[in-house]
């Protein structure tokens, strides 16, 4: 199916980043639940791959911040990471337990690891589920390991392109913006990128001149969620999806 499959539904869009962690551990099952639950289509998560080459959702290389343990993702296998807990009955998922859980839901997903790529493409190919996954990393290299082995999977840039494009817009070199987006449906992106306005009208005129939706992170408060939506923007990427989803059902 082409890449604008998984960007059929009606904009505006929200994506629970990391799921909704409110009681719930980030990047779990039952954050993806809480989220889904409330009406969500679209998760955001990260992958990292285990020592034994397992696709990992993980936003964090390593256990430092969660469990409070220093040791690496990479450091332990796909069983191991599946047994530390990680609070509410929760531990490690693998991408395939994502996928295969909520068939479903849209996973929007970042690859942090070039060792994730291989693993991220086999998965997404025996879910079959290149219609309803978006690939993105700030990392330009670990986006194409993955893109060029689904062809036709809707991507969103890197962090290169998005800063190429930001300021290309704002000094009003729009075919420099155009050129920096091709290929892709979708730059997600922070309000400000080295000091420039990715939601300007200026700015958001020339992305989507690209063919290019524009997707905000990580907005957590209903105000924000307000003036970007109505300033154009066609997604936001929010920590409280139970705070976005009231913002978009009064709108």
């Amino acid at each position: 199916m082409p890449p604008e499959s998984y960007l059929s539904p009606a904009r505006p869009r929200l994506f629970a980043h990391r799921g909704l962690a409110v009681g719930a551990p980030e990047n779990t099952l039952l954050a993806f639940a809480q989220a889904l639950a409330l009406g969500v289509s679209y998760l955001e998560t990260d992958v990292h791959a285990s020592a034994d080459g397992v696709a990992i959702i993980s936003h964090d290389p390593d256990l430092t911040r969660l469990v409070g343990r220093e040791v690496r993702i990479d450091q332990l296998t796909s069983a191991e990471l599946q047994k530390i807990a990680l609070g509410e009955g929760q531990t490690f998922t693998t991408l395939a337990a994502a996928l295969d859980a909520f068939p479903e839901a849209r996973f929007n997903i970042d690859i942090k690891a070039m060792a994730a790529a291989s693993p991220t493409v086999e998965v997404i190919r025996s879910a079959r589920a290149e219609n309803r996954v978006m690939i993105g990393s700030f990392n330009n290299a670990r986006r194409l390991a993955v893109t060029r082995h689904l062809p036709g999977v809707a991507t969103s840039v890197s962090s290169r392109a998005a800063v190429i494009a930001t300021w290309a817009a704002a000094l009003g070199i729009r075919p420099l913006a155009v050129w920096a987006l091709r290929g892709s449906q979708a730059m997600q992106v922070p309000e400000k990128i080295l000091g420039a306005r990715t939601t300007s009208r200026r700015a958001l005129a020339a992305f989507h001149a690209a063919g290019v939706e524009v997707h905000v992170w990580t907005i957590n408060d209903a105000d924000t969620m307000n003036r970007l939506l109505d300033a154009g923007v066609d997604g936001i990427m929010t920590d409280r999806a139970d705070i976005a989803v009231e913002v978009f059902s009064r709108r």
